[in-house]
Protein backbone atom coordinates (compact mmCIF):
# COMPACT_ATOMS: atom_id res chain seq x y z
CA UNK A 1 0.00 0.00 0.00
CA UNK A 2 2.90 2.36 0.79
CA UNK A 3 4.38 1.70 -2.64
CA UNK A 4 1.04 2.46 -4.30
CA UNK A 5 0.76 5.72 -2.35
CA UNK A 6 4.34 6.67 -3.31
CA UNK A 7 3.46 6.06 -6.97
CA UNK A 8 0.40 8.31 -6.58
CA UNK A 9 2.57 11.13 -5.17
CA UNK A 10 5.06 10.82 -8.04
CA UNK A 11 2.24 10.97 -10.57
CA UNK A 12 0.78 14.08 -8.93
CA UNK A 13 4.20 15.78 -9.15
CA UNK A 14 4.43 14.85 -12.84
CA UNK A 15 0.97 16.26 -13.55
CA UNK A 16 1.67 19.46 -11.64
CA UNK A 17 4.40 20.42 -14.07
CA UNK A 18 2.11 20.27 -17.10
CA UNK A 19 -1.47 21.00 -16.09
CA UNK A 20 -1.13 24.76 -16.56
CA UNK A 21 -0.28 24.58 -20.26
CA UNK A 22 -2.38 21.54 -21.26
CA UNK A 23 -5.53 19.97 -19.87
CA UNK A 24 -5.87 17.72 -16.83
CA UNK A 25 -8.53 15.21 -15.88
CA UNK A 26 -9.30 12.28 -13.61
CA UNK A 27 -10.71 9.01 -14.95
CA UNK A 28 -12.23 6.21 -12.87
CA UNK A 29 -13.04 2.74 -14.16
CA UNK A 30 -14.98 -0.12 -12.58
CA UNK A 31 -14.91 -3.52 -14.31
CA UNK A 32 -16.16 -7.04 -13.66
CA UNK A 33 -14.81 -10.10 -15.47
CA UNK A 34 -16.24 -13.62 -15.53
CA UNK A 35 -13.99 -16.50 -16.56
CA UNK A 36 -15.96 -19.06 -18.55
CA UNK A 37 -13.16 -21.59 -18.89
CA UNK A 38 -9.37 -21.64 -19.27
CA UNK A 39 -9.54 -19.84 -22.61
CA UNK A 40 -12.67 -17.64 -22.62
CA UNK A 41 -13.94 -14.77 -20.49
CA UNK A 42 -16.56 -11.99 -20.64
CA UNK A 43 -16.67 -8.64 -18.90
CA UNK A 44 -18.54 -5.39 -18.19
CA UNK A 45 -16.85 -2.01 -17.69
CA UNK A 46 -18.14 1.43 -16.62
CA UNK A 47 -16.10 4.62 -16.75
CA UNK A 48 -16.32 8.31 -15.82
CA UNK A 49 -14.02 11.04 -17.19
CA UNK A 50 -13.43 14.71 -16.42
CA UNK A 51 -11.59 17.44 -18.34
CA UNK A 52 -10.81 21.18 -18.24
CA UNK A 53 -8.74 20.79 -15.05
CA UNK A 54 -11.47 18.77 -13.30
CA UNK A 55 -14.14 21.45 -13.82
CA UNK A 56 -16.18 19.56 -16.45
CA UNK A 57 -17.53 16.03 -16.81
CA UNK A 58 -16.21 14.77 -20.13
CA UNK A 59 -18.10 11.51 -20.59
CA UNK A 60 -19.76 8.46 -19.06
CA UNK A 61 -19.57 5.04 -20.66
CA UNK A 62 -20.53 1.41 -20.20
CA UNK A 63 -19.28 -1.48 -22.29
CA UNK A 64 -19.26 -5.25 -22.68
CA UNK A 65 -16.52 -7.43 -24.14
CA UNK A 66 -15.38 -10.99 -24.58
CA UNK A 67 -11.96 -12.57 -25.10
CA UNK A 68 -10.64 -15.95 -26.20
CA UNK A 69 -7.11 -17.33 -25.88
CA UNK A 70 -6.20 -18.72 -29.29
CA UNK A 71 -2.78 -19.94 -28.15
CA UNK A 72 -0.59 -19.49 -25.08
CA UNK A 73 0.76 -16.24 -26.51
CA UNK A 74 -2.16 -14.92 -28.63
CA UNK A 75 -5.58 -13.63 -27.52
CA UNK A 76 -8.55 -12.35 -29.56
CA UNK A 77 -11.22 -10.03 -28.16
CA UNK A 78 -14.25 -7.99 -29.24
CA UNK A 79 -16.44 -5.44 -27.51
CA UNK A 80 -19.10 -2.73 -27.63
CA UNK A 81 -19.22 0.53 -25.64
CA UNK A 82 -22.03 3.07 -25.27
CA UNK A 83 -20.54 6.54 -24.75
CA UNK A 84 -22.38 9.59 -23.43
CA UNK A 85 -20.22 12.63 -24.29
CA UNK A 86 -20.09 16.28 -23.32
CA UNK A 87 -19.38 17.88 -26.72
CA UNK A 88 -18.14 21.34 -27.68
CA UNK A 89 -18.22 22.57 -31.28
CA UNK A 90 -16.96 25.85 -32.71
CA UNK A 91 -17.38 26.87 -36.34
CA UNK A 92 -15.11 29.47 -37.93
CA UNK A 93 -15.31 31.97 -40.76
CA UNK A 94 -12.75 34.03 -42.63
CA UNK A 95 -12.43 37.78 -42.08
CA UNK A 96 -10.02 40.36 -43.47
CA UNK A 97 -8.13 41.84 -40.53
CA UNK A 98 -5.36 44.33 -41.29
CA UNK A 99 -5.46 43.21 -44.93
CA UNK A 100 -4.86 39.58 -43.90
CA UNK A 101 -7.33 36.69 -44.19
CA UNK A 102 -7.89 35.43 -40.65
CA UNK A 103 -10.12 32.64 -39.30
CA UNK A 104 -12.30 33.83 -36.43
CA UNK A 105 -14.97 32.01 -34.34
CA UNK A 106 -18.48 32.15 -35.81
CA UNK A 107 -20.81 29.86 -33.79
CA UNK A 108 -20.36 27.82 -30.60
CA UNK A 109 -22.45 25.09 -28.97
CA UNK A 110 -22.08 22.68 -26.05
CA UNK A 111 -24.29 19.60 -25.70
CA UNK A 112 -24.45 15.98 -24.49
CA UNK A 113 -24.77 13.19 -27.06
CA UNK A 114 -24.24 9.45 -27.49
CA UNK A 115 -21.77 7.42 -29.54
CA UNK A 116 -21.66 3.71 -30.33
CA UNK A 117 -18.20 2.11 -30.36
CA UNK A 118 -17.22 -1.36 -31.60
CA UNK A 119 -13.78 -2.95 -31.46
CA UNK A 120 -11.91 -6.16 -32.29
CA UNK A 121 -8.38 -6.89 -31.08
CA UNK A 122 -5.49 -9.30 -31.33
CA UNK A 123 -2.94 -9.31 -28.48
CA UNK A 124 0.33 -11.20 -28.58
CA UNK A 125 2.62 -11.48 -25.56
CA UNK A 126 5.91 -13.04 -24.52
CA UNK A 127 7.60 -13.48 -21.13
CA UNK A 128 11.19 -12.30 -20.77
CA UNK A 129 12.37 -13.19 -17.28
CA UNK A 130 10.05 -11.41 -14.82
CA UNK A 131 8.76 -9.10 -17.54
CA UNK A 132 5.87 -9.57 -19.93
CA UNK A 133 5.94 -7.74 -23.28
CA UNK A 134 2.72 -7.48 -25.28
CA UNK A 135 1.59 -5.95 -28.55
CA UNK A 136 -2.09 -5.23 -29.13
CA UNK A 137 -3.60 -4.27 -32.48
CA UNK A 138 -7.16 -2.97 -32.18
CA UNK A 139 -9.56 -1.83 -34.88
CA UNK A 140 -12.12 0.58 -33.49
CA UNK A 141 -15.22 1.94 -35.20
CA UNK A 142 -17.24 4.73 -33.59
CA UNK A 143 -20.58 6.02 -34.85
CA UNK A 144 -22.10 9.30 -33.70
CA UNK A 145 -25.85 9.55 -34.55
CA UNK A 146 -27.27 12.82 -35.88
CA UNK A 147 -27.99 15.43 -33.24
CA UNK A 148 -30.17 18.56 -33.31
CA UNK A 149 -29.34 21.43 -30.96
CA UNK A 150 -31.95 24.18 -30.31
CA UNK A 151 -29.53 27.11 -30.77
CA UNK A 152 -25.90 28.19 -30.85
CA UNK A 153 -23.95 31.15 -29.55
CA UNK A 154 -23.22 33.76 -32.25
CA UNK A 155 -19.91 35.56 -31.71
CA UNK A 156 -20.91 38.50 -33.93
CA UNK A 157 -24.16 39.22 -32.08
CA UNK A 158 -22.76 38.06 -28.71
CA UNK A 159 -25.95 36.14 -27.97
CA UNK A 160 -27.74 32.87 -28.77
CA UNK A 161 -29.01 32.77 -32.35
CA UNK A 162 -32.33 30.99 -31.58
CA UNK A 163 -31.97 28.67 -34.61
CA UNK A 164 -31.94 24.89 -34.66
CA UNK A 165 -28.86 23.17 -36.05
CA UNK A 166 -28.62 19.48 -36.98
CA UNK A 167 -25.27 17.71 -37.04
CA UNK A 168 -25.35 14.70 -39.36
CA UNK A 169 -24.41 11.20 -38.20
CA UNK A 170 -20.74 10.36 -38.60
CA UNK A 171 -18.61 7.21 -38.43
CA UNK A 172 -14.89 6.95 -37.74
CA UNK A 173 -12.32 4.14 -38.02
CA UNK A 174 -9.20 4.09 -35.85
CA UNK A 175 -6.35 1.57 -35.67
CA UNK A 176 -4.86 1.49 -32.17
CA UNK A 177 -1.42 -0.13 -31.77
CA UNK A 178 -0.20 -0.58 -28.20
CA UNK A 179 3.17 -1.86 -26.96
CA UNK A 180 3.26 -2.63 -23.22
CA UNK A 181 5.87 -3.89 -20.75
CA UNK A 182 4.77 -5.26 -17.36
CA UNK A 183 6.75 -6.51 -14.37
CA UNK A 184 4.91 -9.63 -13.26
CA UNK A 185 6.86 -11.55 -10.63
CA UNK A 186 4.43 -13.83 -8.75
CA UNK A 187 5.87 -13.04 -5.30
CA UNK A 188 5.53 -9.28 -5.88
CA UNK A 189 1.97 -7.94 -5.16
CA UNK A 190 2.38 -4.87 -7.37
CA UNK A 191 2.49 -5.10 -11.16
CA UNK A 192 4.15 -1.95 -12.55
CA UNK A 193 3.69 -1.35 -16.27
CA UNK A 194 4.39 1.15 -19.01
CA UNK A 195 2.92 1.42 -22.50
CA UNK A 196 2.81 3.55 -25.63
CA UNK A 197 -0.17 3.49 -27.97
CA UNK A 198 -0.58 4.97 -31.44
CA UNK A 199 -4.06 6.08 -32.59
CA UNK A 200 -4.05 6.12 -36.37
CA UNK A 201 -7.01 7.37 -38.39
CA UNK A 202 -4.80 8.32 -41.34
CA UNK A 203 -3.07 10.52 -40.34
CA UNK A 204 -1.97 9.83 -36.75
CA UNK A 205 -4.27 11.73 -34.38
CA UNK A 206 -2.93 10.78 -30.95
CA UNK A 207 -0.03 9.06 -29.15
CA UNK A 208 -0.78 7.84 -25.62
CA UNK A 209 1.88 7.19 -22.95
CA UNK A 210 0.94 5.38 -19.73
CA UNK A 211 2.89 4.42 -16.60
CA UNK A 212 1.30 2.87 -13.53
CA UNK A 213 0.80 -0.19 -11.36
CA UNK A 214 -1.89 -2.68 -10.40
CA UNK A 215 -2.19 -4.14 -6.91
CA UNK A 216 -3.94 -7.46 -6.30
CA UNK A 217 -5.78 -6.84 -3.02
CA UNK A 218 -7.47 -10.26 -2.90
CA UNK A 219 -7.71 -13.24 -5.24
CA UNK A 220 -10.66 -11.58 -6.98
CA UNK A 221 -10.00 -7.85 -6.55
CA UNK A 222 -7.37 -5.62 -8.17
CA UNK A 223 -6.97 -1.86 -7.83
CA UNK A 224 -4.75 0.26 -10.04
CA UNK A 225 -3.43 3.75 -10.51
CA UNK A 226 -1.72 5.17 -13.57
CA UNK A 227 -0.65 8.41 -15.18
CA UNK A 228 -1.61 8.96 -18.82
CA UNK A 229 -0.36 11.54 -21.27
CA UNK A 230 -2.20 11.96 -24.57
CA UNK A 231 -0.14 13.84 -27.17
CA UNK A 232 -2.68 15.24 -29.61
CA UNK A 233 -1.93 16.04 -33.24
CA UNK A 234 -3.58 18.54 -35.53
CA UNK A 235 -7.24 17.81 -36.31
CA UNK A 236 -8.21 21.10 -37.95
CA UNK A 237 -10.68 23.29 -36.06
CA UNK A 238 -11.57 20.41 -33.70
CA UNK A 239 -8.02 20.00 -32.34
CA UNK A 240 -8.02 19.06 -28.65
CA UNK A 241 -5.34 20.04 -26.12
CA UNK A 242 -2.74 17.56 -24.90
CA UNK A 243 -4.21 15.66 -21.95
CA UNK A 244 -2.71 14.67 -18.59
CA UNK A 245 -4.76 12.14 -16.65
CA UNK A 246 -4.74 10.34 -13.32
CA UNK A 247 -6.65 7.10 -13.82
CA UNK A 248 -7.93 4.95 -10.94
CA UNK A 249 -9.24 1.44 -11.67
CA UNK A 250 -10.95 -1.40 -9.84
CA UNK A 251 -11.42 -4.88 -11.32
CA UNK A 252 -13.28 -7.86 -9.87
CA UNK A 253 -12.72 -11.32 -11.37
CA UNK A 254 -14.72 -14.43 -10.62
Amino acid sequence: MKKLFSLFVLLMVAVGGYAQSDDFGIYSTLSVEKKIDKKASVGVEAEMRTRENLSTFDRWSIGVDGSYKLTKWLKASAGYTLLYDNNEKTTYKTKILNDVETKVPNKYVKYWGIRHRFNVSLTGNVDIGDFNVSLRERWQYTYRPSKTVPERYDYDDEEMDGKEKTYNGKGKNVLRSRLQVEYSKKSFPLKPFASVELHNSWPVEKVRFIVGADWKVTKQSTIGLNYRYDRMYDDGDDKKPNMHVLHATYKYKF
